[in-house]
């Protein structure tokens, strides 16, 4: 039998749901006073010493309310109701309406079982309420509707962040994607390699003393290159496209952006160090990150005269640095929430290394990587 594609009593709780955090201790701060602050002010309140003692007892509530919101909700309705049966009536305390933030909580990072049978006990609440008499038709349908924001306003939430979530994993897998196909196209290329110099091998072997020996020294180079490109792409994801038997982009192709600005800012390049010694992996990657960089660059700077990219190659890294002068006020169009930054530095973390992006020290954007110049290690 086919599950429905989505399913409330199955759903999960989300995911890094926080403990407490300060916010929690300011709202316990200040509702603890304000319940016997209340309490005092308020003489014609029924069972008064109790009414306090019940209310600042709630309270300690809201800290386990994203960890535990189902227990949360049942201790709160459950105390609250023998309550209202102890002074014949509703709550007594208007400060107890701070127990909205449970039904809210419950919503935003319960598990589906749990908002179900958070629901029932609210409900329940409700219902004996109403058939005490303690709450008229009236009071109960604004209370129901009251109830109902709160529970909406959390599960609008929780929507919210499991889109953004699912879009981040969605950037992620498709810079995993066009990673993966780099390095399937690198591997084609030197295992093409290694063919048409085992032909030639073969071809002149009877003829050349030395060109079987050359063949295979060239054959053992690219198998070793071929082999590390490898244990990179295992770690990447690809569908299944043809190979194009063409060498991937290097670092020192970097210098076409700069012939290529065109109307936009001019591009500066500084290509520093061994760059064509840099293994096929990471110059793809290099070339990428920058290629990207310098298109958001002309995109979204302000006002920007150029663009300066920079990369330096020493013996244990590959440095790429691009920056523009462009002008700083708040964040770029297209750069919050920065998916396309997501993507740069899954890339880079594929590879082992880092990349990061921010306002420069003076004005303009800059962003930075960092690769080992030998690839992943893991």
């Amino acid at each position: 039998m086919r599950k429905p594609a989505w399913s409330g009593w199955a759903e999960p709780r989300p995911p890094n749901a926080p403990s407490r955090v300060w916010r929690d201790w300011v709202l316990v701060a200040v509702l603890v006073p304000g319940v016997v602050l209340e309490g005092i002010l308020r003489p014609e309140v029924p069972w008064r010493v109790l009414s306090v003692i019940v209310g600042v007892g709630l309270v300690c509530t809201l800290l386990w309310r994203r960890t535990s919101p189902l227990l949360m909700v049942a201790i709160a309705f459950a105390v609250s109701a023998l309550l209202s049966l102890v002074v014949g009536g509703d709550s007594p305390l208007s400060t107890m309406g701070f127990l909205l933030l449970l039904p809210y909580s419950l919503f935003r990072w319960g598990s589906g079982r749990e908002v179900v049978a958070g629901s029932a006990i609210m409900l329940g609440n409700l219902a004996l309420s109403l058939g005490l008499g303690y709450l008229s038709p009236g009071n109960t349908a604004g209370g129901l509707v009251v109830l109902s924001a709160a529970c909406a306003l959390g599960a609008a939430l929780r929507y919210r962040a499991g889109s953004k979530l699912r879009e981040r994993d969605q950037i992620r897998l498709l810079e995993r994607e066009r990673l993966a196909r780099d390095l399937h196209d690198t591997v084609a290329h030197h295992v093409s390699a290694m063919a048409i110099r085992a032909q030639a091998g073969l071809a002149t072997a009877g003829s050349q003393a030395g060109a079987a020996e050359d063949a295979l020294r060239v054959i053992k180079a690219e198998a070793s290159n071929a082999l590390a490109e490898m244990r990179t792409m295992v770690h990447a994801l690809r569908r299944s496209e043809p190979a194009e038997l063409t060498p991937g982009p290097r670092i020192s192709d970097l210098e076409q952006l700069a012939r290529e600005a065109g109307a936009g800012p001019a591009v500066d390049v500084d290509l520093a160090g061994a760059v064509d010694e840099v293994p096929s992996a990471v110059a793809a990657a290099i070339y990428r990150l920058a290629q990207e960089s310098v298109t958001n660059a002309r995109r979204h700077a302000r006002h920007a005269t150029r663009i300066e990219l920079r990369v330096t190659v020493d013996e244990t890294s590959v440095r790429l640095r691009v920056s523009d002068d462009g002008e700083t006020g708040g964040l770029r169009p297209g750069a919050a929430p920065g998916y396309g930054l997501i993507g740069m530095a899954e890339r880079a973390d594929l590879l082992g290394g880092t990349c990061e992006a921010g306002p420069g020290p003076e004005r303009g954007w800059t962003v930075t990587a960092v690769l080992p110049r030998t690839g992943p290690t893991r």
